[in-house]
């Protein structure tokens, strides 16, 4: 007679109609009792296979390899040479007269991030943790998938042995093809094995990709300093997106909760890459926005390595996380009006008095610009001098983890009599412009989308007008820009069909965070731009000269004719001079 053991949750009888789990440990319970547990009560064991739950629907991934160091702590020293955030001010004009008062006064804060150390540059960066998700689906067959596992084969070779590496691709389902590892030789070889057993075949569905790289970032039991997902696709989600000639789609729900941005702490990016012009960046660069990361279009399919290399180059240069500044005004009647900071949230309190700018995560060498809009008063008779704020950061440096205070420069504006008619500020024109021109490009987005594309033209060529009458060098660049989109954007086809609107939303993604992204065509956007920073450019260089040094190679190696068939050709030619 067979002993029947009671449930060990429960302590309650396991006989007949009662649905039991037996776990890979050999123990068994009602399933009831451990309905969706990851391991045994009894033994702690974690379990493979979740119970209530299917080995596709794992509620999260927690199998990534453990970090062969501890994190740094606050405590630890800083490499040397790697400085801190630099902060400076620039007012619109010099000086405002004593007996007048100016509103709406610019104020321009910059901020830019402290610079890798020199000296043992892959010791003082913080590492990565990387999820891939790549679409693998029927339409990527052929050249593509070549050129994405060459692109592929190039990230695995950059990333450093401190960094991790997941691998999600997905088509009418999704699959973690690796677990998240450290890029040791083993990982590597493992994640290379990965890519190249990448098939192309089936739909896209890119909800399915995104929930599985979320189950990877939540599911860690350790983390680094730095995370990150990259998101590449060249079509449309076609199992959840729901397309209606009546209302525009929600592509918010491609996004799962957890990667989501919120206003408390740091997030993870999804760096999203339109692949061609067959994907929907509507959809890619909603996924981009919602969670904080850039939206790039890859126009020349042949440079995508270039183009993950350029994403590359930032995320593993990060310098400062979390990064606030701050603004108070000092003398009495100065007030804040407004803060134009983009896609960074900024808040202004009742008073107008204070400020703050949630700038988050920068890359070393990554500049930020804020126009802050303030209220001059007037003075006494006897003020010099009108210290109108004072700015300073706080941040989190990404290598040690340790907290840092910057104090910037006081914007200060002189108060003579009479003050004489100047032009403006260079830094700060050059921001109210490259701000106003980012405004306009949403509004030309706007009006394409509801089918006013003459309207949307005409609002890019004036801009684009307006910066080329100033003169600059850095205007005309941007106006440049504004021309070629106006150009896209025109065409109601070329919109809808050829890049138009990739092109206008990977330019609104990259203005607005003032962080480059590719953009059309490789030659005006790769290692460019004026967001670019050195780490970028030189990531984007190595990977120039390797692609090169790949096509040379394959032409080196190309298979000549067979001696035979050469042999041949040369009778017949021979045969034919000799009957001349």
């Amino acid at each position: 007679m067979k002993l029947k053991m009671p449930c060990a949750v429960c302590h309650g009888d396991m006989g007949r109609g009662h649905a039991t789990f037996t776990a890979e440990c050999s123990h068994t319970f009602h399933l009831r009792c451990v309905n969706h547990r990851t391991a045994c009560p009894l033994c702690l064991t974690p379990w493979r296979d979740v119970p209530g739950v299917t080995p596709t629907q794992a509620l999260l991934f927690d199998d990534d390899e453990p970090l062969e160091a501890p994190p740094p702590h606050g405590q630890a020293t800083a490499a040397a040479g790697s400085g801190v955030m630099v902060l400076k001010t620039h007012c619109q004009y010099p000086a405002v007269a004593r007996d007048a008062s100016r509103d709406g006064f610019a104020v321009l804060v910059h901020a830019k991030a402290p610079a890798l150390a020199l000296e043992a540059a892959k010791a003082a960066r913080a590492p990565l943790d990387l999820v891939m998700v790549l679409d693998v689906s029927g339409s990527m067959m052929g050249p593509k998938i070549a050129l994405l596992k060459q692109a592929m084969g190039f990230v695995i070779d950059k990333l450093g042995p401190d960094d991790r590496l997941s691998l999600v691709s997905f088509s009418t389902t999704a699959r973690r093809l690796t677990r998240l590892a450290r890029m040791s030789d083993a990982g590597r070889a493992s994640s290379e094995r990965a890519v190249e057993s990448l098939v192309a075949t089936g739909g896209t569905n890119i909800k399915e990709g995104l929930r599985e790289a979320a189950k990877v970032i939540d599911g860690r039991r350790c983390k680094n300093a730095v995370s990150a997902v990259i998101l590449l696709s060249d079509g449309q989600d076609n199992y959840t997106v729901r397309y209606s000639a009546a209302a525009a789609p929600d592509y918010n729900v491609l996004v799962p909760s957890s990667l989501m941005r919120s206003g408390a702490g740091s997030s993870t990016p999804v760096h999203a890459f339109g692949f061609g012009k067959d994907h929907d960046s509507a959809a890619m660069h909603t996924i981009a926005e919602a969670t904080g990361g850039t939206f790039s279009f890859i126009e020349n399919e042949a440079v995508i390595q270039d183009s993950f290399a350029q994403c590359i180059g930032g995320l593993l240069s990060v310098a400062a996380q979390e990064a606030c500044v701050s603004v108070e005004c000092v003398c009495p009647g100065v007030r804040v009006l407004s803060v134009k900071s983009g896609r960074y949230k900024n808040h202004v309190d009742a008073e107008g008095r204070t400020a703050t700018v949630d700038v988050g995560e920068l890359y070393a060498d990554e500049e930020r610009r804020f126009l802050l809009l303030v209220d001059v008063p007037r003075v006494a008779e006897d003020v010099d001098v009108t210290t109108l704020v004072k700015v300073s950061c706080a941040y989190r440096d990404a290598a040690t983890g340790q907290s840092v205070d910057v104090a910037g420069e006081d914007a200060v504006v002189k108060r003579p009599v009479e003050a004489a008619e100047v032009e403006p500020s260079v830094e700060v024109e050059r921001e109210r412009l490259r701000v106003e021109a980012a405004e306009d490009i949403a509004a030309a987005r706007a009006a394409a989308d509801r089918g006013e594309h003459a309207e949307a033209s005409e609002i890019l060529c004036s801009r684009g007008r307006a910066l080329a009458a100033t003169g600059d060098a850095m205007c005309a660049e941007l106006g440049m820009e504004l021309g070629e989109l106006s150009e896209r954007v025109g065409d109601p086809t070329r919109y809808r069909t050829s890049g138009g609107r990739a092109a206008l939303l990977s330019g609104m993604s990259s203005h607005w965070q003032q962080r480059t992204t590719t953009s059309g065509n490789y030659g005006k956007a790769l290692g460019g731009g004026g967001y670019s920073t050195p780490a970028m450019r030189k990531m984007v260089g190595m990977s120039v000269k390797a692609r090169q040094k790949q096509q040379q190679q394959q032409f080196s190696t190309s298979t000549p004719p067979p001696p035979s068939l050469a042999m041949n050709l040369m009778r017949k030619c021979h045969r034919f001079l000799r009957l001349k």
